[in-house]
């Protein structure tokens, strides 16, 4: 195992893992500020960054973003900014959803899609491809003014059923195709649809999380070799930056912060969708 990981870790430039380092703990502190966000940026830096395969990297990304979501929603917790009864709702159609997907799925979709003159789609480009779509989808989330103030005080909310089923469908499905936990949806439904004070919406959003993507990361393992020893190193120093990001919560409001992170996300998704066609 050792050996494996030498071999993996010599293959990447110096400079491109440090600087996958570094946004590793950006990660963090965007999932322990605003709730979701950072988990979109974790596939991309473990692919270009650490030279990951797509759909490694897809997996590897369930278990960076769950343990690091479950670390996050201590504090919140603790703080009575969770609400359980909207989390199990979510919970249950996203976990039958992750579970689908990872079994099914994934393992059936072939190594080269399709080709036509030059280009081959390939799985990889394709997940990318997919990743891309849902940054700039998620940026929109983002960078949109909430027309109602996030502080609202707490409240007995009024479930609407189907929609939180629906939306838990969906959010597992992304959860296992791509490795993103999916708080770029789960937060504008519990914020504005819900009506959940953005504060218990984060807290809510990161116990969906780290519930959906260790599920999605346990389906997988059968079908994983796992490079234990960098996915901790990654893991640990992501759960850093959501502490630093949790910290950070209670003296900056996330929802200043999520426009800015909202235009770097769609800059991404941009330059992915180029990357991957384009300069191929």
């Amino acid at each position: 195992m050792f050996l494996s990981w030498y071999n993996f870790a010599v293959s990447i430039p110096k400079t491109m893992y440090i600087a996958g380092y570094i946004a590793s703990v950006f990660i963090g502190i965007s999932l322990g500020l605003i709730g979701g966000g950072g988990s979109i940026l974790t596939v991309p830096v473990l692919v270009y960054l650490f030279g990951v395969d797509a759909a490694l990297a897809t997996t590897y990304s369930l278990f960076i973003v769950g343990t690091t979501s479950v670390m996050g929603s201590f504090s919140y917790f603790k703080k009575g900014l969770v609400n359980i009864k909207m989390a199990a709702v979510f919970g249950v159609p996203s976990i039958i959803s992750v579970f689908l997907t990872r079994a099914y799925i994934m393992p059936v979709i072939p190594a080269q899609i399709f080709s036509t003159g030059s280009f081959t789609l390939t799985k990889s480009i394709f997940l990318m491809l997919i990743f891309a779509v849902l940054m700039v989808v998620a940026s929109y989330s983002m960078i949109k003014k909430d027309r109602q103030a996030a502080d609202v005080t707490l409240q007995k909310q009024k479930f609407n059923y189907p929609l939180v089923f629906s939306i838990g469908i969906l959010v597992g499905i992304i959860t296992g195709f791509i490795g993103a936990g999916g708080g770029f949806l789960i937060i504008p439904v519990l914020a504005n649809l819900l009506k959940l004070p953005m504060k218990a919406a984060v807290g809510t959003s990161l116990l969906i999380i780290s519930t959906n993507s260790l599920v999605g990361f346990v389906f997988s393992l059968a079908h994983t070799a796992v490079h234990w020893h960098f996915l901790l190193t990654i893991t640990f120093i992501a759960i850093a930056g959501i502490l630093i990001g949790s910290f950070l919560s209670a003296k900056i409001e996330g929802k200043k912060l999520k426009p800015a992170f909202g235009w770097f996300v769609l800059v991404m998704g941009i330059y992915i969708i180029i990357k991957e066609t384009w300069l191929k």
